[in-house]
């Protein structure tokens, strides 16, 4: 019988210097040993949120996930398994003159490495084995890549407890709750865009993530159910748009509506049409699905999707 698990998160950071590529690595003080940098979850936060403060906190560089390469696990004591979560993310060179970091009583070095070297001089197997999924994702020349982000708008009040029209029902209390819980882990996904359905419980759910981004959203009766309802969406032209733009999206809109918009994506980039569709459009309210895709070439098809929902 063990205790409830310690669930973190982290990431595999990673630059290029003069085109070769060079991996962040973390030596700990009180460990004395060298690892990704990662961290447990703090109470509400959900997962991608917290790997990227972890990064920041651990090395001073702001970074935006990418895709999700592997999960380790292992056993803490007394008793207890550690469940780790980690994604790719970039340092950009701005985020990396930002950077705050001065050795501390936690970490005492950050150290950039070749792949190999990176490889050697781990102190655990899982991290290596976590490294080694990252490596792959650089053998199949897929390491620049962008997010698309579907969401299915916060709880709102149902239809029938409403007398105005479906477009302008609101969101409930819990909805609003849900909509501030997941501002973060959405631009923790390095979000630029919000494209989103015109309907009320729409706009009022990107309304916390709409202050974090400086793009103004954009708001379309295009993705609204009223338009899916009467068969005037215009999901074909949204999804083009934001493919071509090849920057980090988001797509608000509602549960009729969201396995159309996945399933443009896969034929807008020549993936094959599969189950993912509906389990990774089948969204709780305020749950989202982050479809990565290639920046250099995207009609490559979908790299991976990932899905995410607030505990609210």
């Amino acid at each position: 019988m063990t205790d409830t698990a310690v669930f973190a998160a982290g990431a595999v950071v990673w630059r290029l210097v003069e085109g070769k590529l060079r991996i962040l690595l973390i030596h700990r003080t009180k460990y004395r040993d060298v690892t990704l940098p990662k961290g447990k979850v703090d109470p509400g936060e959900m997962l991608a949120q917290t790997a990227v403060r972890e990064v920041h906190e651990e090395t001073g560089i702001k970074v935006a996930l990418g895709v999700p390469v592997g999960v380790s696990k292992y056993w803490m004591r007394p008793k207890r398994q550690k469940v780790v979560h980690y994604w790719a993310a970039e340092a950009t060179d701005d985020a990396i003159r930002a950077s705050t970091f001065v050795p501390n009583g936690e970490i005492a070095a950050i150290e950039w490495l070749s792949l190999k070297k990176a490889r050697a001089r781990l102190s655990y197997p899982v991290d290596v084995e976590i490294l080694d999924s990252f490596a792959g994702l650089v053998d199949d020349g897929v390491l620049h890549t962008f997010p698309l982000i579907l969401l299915r708008h916060a709880k709102a009040v149902a239809r029938a407890d409403w007398d105005g029209a479906d477009a302008t029902r609101p969101l409930t209390e819990r909805g609003q709750t849900q909509a501030k819980a997941i501002a973060a882990p959405l631009r923790a996904f390095g979000v630029r865009r919000i494209v989103s359905s015109d309907a009320e419980r729409c706009l009022k759910t990107i309304a916390p993530l709409q202050k974090k981004v400086s793009h103004a959203a954009r708001v379309t009766t295009r993705i609204s159910q009223d338009a899916w309802d009467e068969g005037a969406a215009d999901i074909r032209s949204v999804v083009g748009n934001r493919i071509r733009s090849r920057k980090a999206a988001v797509l608000c809109s509602h549960r009729p509506v969201l396995p159309a918009i996945l399933s443009e994506v896969a034929l807008a980039t020549g993936t094959v049409h599969g189950s993912y569709v509906s389990s990774a459009s089948a969204l709780e309210p305020a749950g989202f699905s982050v479809v990565h895709l290639s920046a250099t070439n995207p009609g490559s098809g979908i790299i991976s999707i990932e899905t995410h929902a607030p505990k609210i």
